[in-house]
């Protein structure tokens, strides 16, 4: 049976996936767990041990981060791999100040602190932001700890240079992206499509980089359409 495993990103829980469940609720989906495991690798190691057979991987953000190392440690269990939000590249100068910055926040003023100052820079730019989706994130975020976050944020400041292995993936790929995403812009998934030309790139307009919260409706059609597509065995899809 080819299962749907959807990976959240930094600090998210399934809220992320409300829409796309609703969506894949005929197909055999679930919800990636990536709060406890120390490293982009550890998480990938950890996926592919807890759920077996061929999979159908979707990530966001740093998901999406865990998804291409799935597909570089373990390819021929990836039937296919979409990638919401995200990028290839490794750690960037400075980037190491910024993110201990947030770590410190964290412990400092809580979740909800850290909720307030980074959440506004996800949303679209030049667009005001929903309540009700603030309002969803900002519990989310809240459902998590600092010390989650500090795992997740050491684990991002270490990931792999997955621009050195992607292109070695040749299976169905769909990117999707915020028009307005000012934290993994269009311009990183068009840098992967140059690297895996059988990709498919989908800009999701009025969204930024927490797109499937933003715009749930159009970004979980546009991937059940793409899942659909793949013809998962009819007998998989009853189960």
């Amino acid at each position: 049976m080819t299962r749907i495993l959807l990976i959240p990103g930094l600090v998210c829980d399934a809220h992320v996936w409300d829409a796309a469940l609703t969506a894949l609720d005929d197909l055999p989906v679930t919800v990636a767990d990536v709060t406890t495991q120390a490293s982009i690798p550890d998480m990938a190691r950890d996926l592919l041990a807890r759920h077996d057979g061929p999979l159908v991987v979707v990530g966001h953000s740093m998901g999406g981060r865990v998804a291409m190392e799935m597909a570089h440690i373990a390819p021929d269990r990836i039937r296919a791999m979409a990638l919401l939000n995200t990028g290839m590249h490794p750690r960037k100068e400075g980037e190491d100040a910024k993110r201990q910055a947030m770590i410190d926040l964290a412990y400092d003023r809580g979740m909800d602190g850290l909720a307030e100052a980074w959440l506004p820079g996800m949303m679209a730019e030049g667009l005001t932001p929903d309540p009700s989706v603030m309002d969803g994130l900002t519990r989310m975020v809240c459902r998590m700890t600092p010390e989650i976050h500090e795992r997740q944020m050491r684990a991002l400041l270490d990931r792999p240079d997955a621009s050195a292995t992607i292109g070695t993936y040749t299976g169905p790929l769909l990117l999707m992206v915020g028009r307005q995403d000012q934290w993994s812009p269009i311009a990183q998934h068009e840098a992967i499509a140059q690297l895996c030309p059988q990709a498919r790139l989908e800009i999701i307009e009025d969204a930024g980089h927490f797109a499937p919260v933003e715009q749930p409706a159009a970004l979980a059609g546009l991937l059940a359409g793409w899942v659909r597509s793949l013809n998962l065995e009819p007998q998989e899809a009853t189960q």
